[in-house]
């Protein structure tokens, strides 16, 4: 016995729609109706009926089915408590103490981050052990916390729900509310505050943490890329021996050696920018031109020649495409290499580019000779030093 308003029966002129609202509200019988007998309906409304023998819609749909008039709560097929109350109190009081020793972690992670400077290698070594060492117990901690709740205290269930219309009604939203308070009384989290507690206290740490990196983005550098510690008057310091050096000691056509500032040769920051190549040219290979105009453009083809001693000639170490060593010396051709991504400047020319990405030579550094015939620095460069962005900072 059927009725055309049964949903998904063959020619019923209805696709089911008005026989949602009865099984979400699920108040009365929907029981089929006796042979021979029909169902009063209340005036102006015709109930919709179903197939003798099939479940009631809401049964079939939900997970928290109803009977007639029997409570809700009786029908509920997620248990509100686990099996052993004991072994889950046990294992509750695990759960906390993973959190907890998470959360200290992640606060452990922000010290160590704020205390452990790295400006040595040592430090750097302690600063990583430290670091890494406590973000991966915290991560490992949670880890741990959230799969002993999730198999000791959250009940093991299978559930299935039938395919429906996608658009819900009021009466269907409300169903899935009471669905959701009943998973949430299932999962614990709610009826057990001290994992509740220590699990957010836990995750605290791992949301503030990346603000502490940020510290890591600035200050900006304003204008402290375009100086050195270069000055008129600073010696230059043979880079590995800390010596200074004389004129008549750097008499090698085509040597290559690398200096520093005076009193800056341990300082690495300094020397991330003060590096300099000096290099010694046999007389007549130097081709010499008008220093540039401070100011004026940056890309030079010539060497400035009140700015050289003996043929000898300082360039900056830093390549002017990303800031790598540019150390490689070819004396037949002299050419300085790049290693990175092989930009070349030529030496005897101001150090121009002539192959690579680099786009403008590199920076010469003026020098002189002080009353003891040390090598001194005349003044700082007279253009930034580096890769071309620094001046666009």
């Amino acid at each position: 016995m059927s009725d055309t308003n049964s949903p998904g029966q063959p020619d019923s002129g209805n696709s089911g729609e008005l026989s949602w609202p009865e099984y979400l509200t699920g108040g009365e019988s929907r029981g089929a109706v006796p042979p021979g007998a029909q169902a009063a309906e209340p005036e102006g409304h015709a109930r919709p009926r179903r197939v003798i023998g099939t479940p009631p819609p809401a049964a079939a749909r939900t997970l928290l089915a109803t009977d007639g008039g029997a409570s809700r709560e009786a029908a509920r097929e997620l248990p509100a408590e686990p099996d052993d109350p004991r072994r889950a109190k046990r294992v509750e009081k695990i759960v906390a103490a993973c959190f907890i020793v998470a959360g200290l972690s992640g606060l452990a992670f922000m010290v160590f981050y704020g205390t452990i400077g790295v400006g040595s290698i040592t430090n750097v070594l302690h600063s990583n052990l430290a670091l890494g060492g406590s973000m991966a117990l915290m991560f490992l901690l949670l880890g741990i916390g959230a799969v002993l709740w999730v198999r000791h205290l959250m009940p093991t269930v299978e559930m299935a729900e039938d395919r429906h219309p996608m658009a819900a009604t009021p009466q269907e939203r409300a169903a899935f509310k009471e669905t959701f308070q009943q998973g949430a009384e299932a999962s614990q989290f709610v009826k057990r505050p001290i994992i509740r507690r220590s699990l957010i206290a836990a995750t605290i740490p791992m949301a503030v943490a990346p603000i502490f990196l940020l510290r890591d983005m600035g200050p900006l550098p304003g204008t402290s890329l375009d100086t050195t510690v270069w000055r008129k008057g600073l010696r230059l310091l043979v880079y590995g021996t800390g010596r200074p050096i004389t004129a008549a000691e750097f008499n090698s056509p085509g040597a290559l050696i690398s200096v520093g500032p005076e009193g800056y040769l341990e300082n690495d920051n300094a020397m991330a920018k003060a590096a300099v190549s000096l290099i010694k040219f046999r007389p007549g290979e130097l081709v010499y031109g008008p220093p540039a105009r401070p100011g004026g453009p940056s890309v030079r083809n010539k060497v400035v020649p009140n700015w050289t001693v003996d043929n000898i000639v300082a360039y900056s170490k830093i390549c002017t495409h990303l800031g790598c060593p540019a150390a490689l010396y070819e004396q037949t051709t002299h050419r300085i290499l790049c290693p990175c991504h092989q930009s070349t400047f030529l030496a005897t020319e101001g150090a121009r580019v002539i192959f690579g990405p680099a786009t403008r030579a590199l920076p010469q550094l003026p020098i002189g000779v002080d009353s003891e015939g040390y090598l001194i620095a005349t003044g700082p460069f007279n253009e930034p030093v580096g890769p071309s962005f620094w001046e666009r900072s």
